[in-house]
């Protein structure tokens, strides 16, 4: 126990005994307190030449992160490290000496706290802030702030309580098994939101992104409408709405078309084998025309094998659209071009047909019919 009379009168006369050399360690450390705080005005002035322009256009860039965390320094903490830096001058009691080092530690632990907080909550929001933040995504932010601030500050106070002289053992092992049990219990949920930081730090898409994915019925084309903390909303092309959980919608391939400036498309087209000959030969050409009329680009065209009813060629084009409704019509286009192409030269569209012959029991081959029955048969 302390003895607060013995420890006022020992007070009362180290005062009395160093009172000039406590007023110049008073002294010193209110120095060092302006010293700080003139230093702390110049580092602020510096980030803000530094990043004078970018601080304008984004407000998480690097100079403004590195800003914010010398303008969260404290004046607490300040007085406290000087208080800590004169103390050994004045002589000062065991007593003294032990509560100087002791508020020093707190200020010192809880002002770290604050700066590494602000670096990686400054850390995440760069990261998320790259000119096309997501707006939706703004409660998301809010639990990350949340989750990192009860982290930091809870090892801040364990590491506090630590240097009081209290066993933290159990403390730390409670939190745990609390922390498991928890994490056990809302995996599902802890899934989903770890899924949409994975979103806000990867992008793979982001709100207004037409991407496609893989559904119950098969490959789904659709819009990102809006990406929440456990699902993401998606607008398909049919104009349903389909809400899909973060975790499940990762999980799997995804394509996305943003960015995309043309759609490559391809076409089979089959003629008739009784086409003519340099028809057939400059059929590719043809093609090429037909796709340069509908205002595509033309990559290729070529023969590509022989059909079992056909002669089969292949169309490559862009259609120089990035939406997938534009891209149709630009096929439709092209698809028209080639139908009033093939109209003007005569060219003929293969469809499925067979011919049958008849043999003799010698293997000869015979008309199915005896000749001249068809004009015997005719009115």
């Amino acid at each position: 126990m302390i003895d607060l009379n013995t420890t006022f009168a020992e007070i009362s006369l180290w005062y009395s005994q160093h009172a000039l050399q406590i007023a110049v360690a008073i002294g010193a450390g209110a120095l060092i307190v302006l010293l700080l705080i003139g230093v702390k005005g110049l580092l602020l002035s510096a980030a803000a030449r530094l990043g004078d322009a970018t601080l304008i256009e984004n407000r998480h860039s690097w100079p403004a992160l590195f800003g914010s965390g010398i303008r969260r320094t404290r004046l607490w903490f300040m007085v406290a490290l000087a208080a800590r830096l004169v103390k050994g001058y004045a002589n000062a009691p065991e007593l003294v000496g032990q509560t100087i080092s002791f508020v020093f530690v707190i200020a010192a632990t809880f002002q770290m706290a604050i700066w590494v907080r602000t670096f990686v909550l400054g850390f995440v929001e760069h990261r998320a802030d790259d000119g096309s933040a997501d707006p939706h995504l703004t409660s998301a932010m809010a639990i990350i702030r949340l989750l990192v601030s009860f982290a930091i500050f809870a090892i801040a106070t364990i590491f506090v309580l630590d240097n009081l002289g209290v066993n933290v053992t159990g403390l730390i092992a409670g939190l745990g098994v609390g922390g498991i049990a928890i994490g056990l219990a809302a995996q599902g949920i802890f899934g989903d939101l770890f899924a949409a930081l994975s979103i806000l730090f990867d992008k793979p898409f982001q709100v207004g992104d037409t991407i496609v994915y893989q559904g119950k019925e098969g490959p789904i084309t659709g819009t990102v409408e809006r990406i929440g903390l456990k699902s993401t909303r998606i607008r398909s092309t049919a104009g349903d709405l389909r809400i899909l959980a973060n975790a499940k919608l990762l999980d799997q391939e995804l394509t996305n078309y943003t960015g995309r400036t043309y759609h490559r498309m391809a076409l089979k087209i089959g003629v008739v084998y009784h086409t003519d000959l340099d028809v057939a030969e400059h059929l590719p050409a043809l093609l090429q025309t037909a796709v340069e009329q509908a205002g595509q680009h033309f990559v290729r065209a070529s023969f590509i094998g022989f059909g079992p009813s056909s002669l089969d060629y292949e169309l490559l084009f862009d259609a120089q659209v990035h939406e997938i409704p534009a891209a149709k019509t630009a096929f439709q286009a092209v698809g028209m071009a080639i139908l009033r192409t093939f109209v003007a030269q005569g060219i003929e569209f293969a469809y499925p047909t067979q011919t049958s012959f008849t043999a003799a029991p010698d293997g000869t081959l015979i008309m199915p019919y005896p000749e001249g029955s068809s004009s015997d048969a005719s009115p």
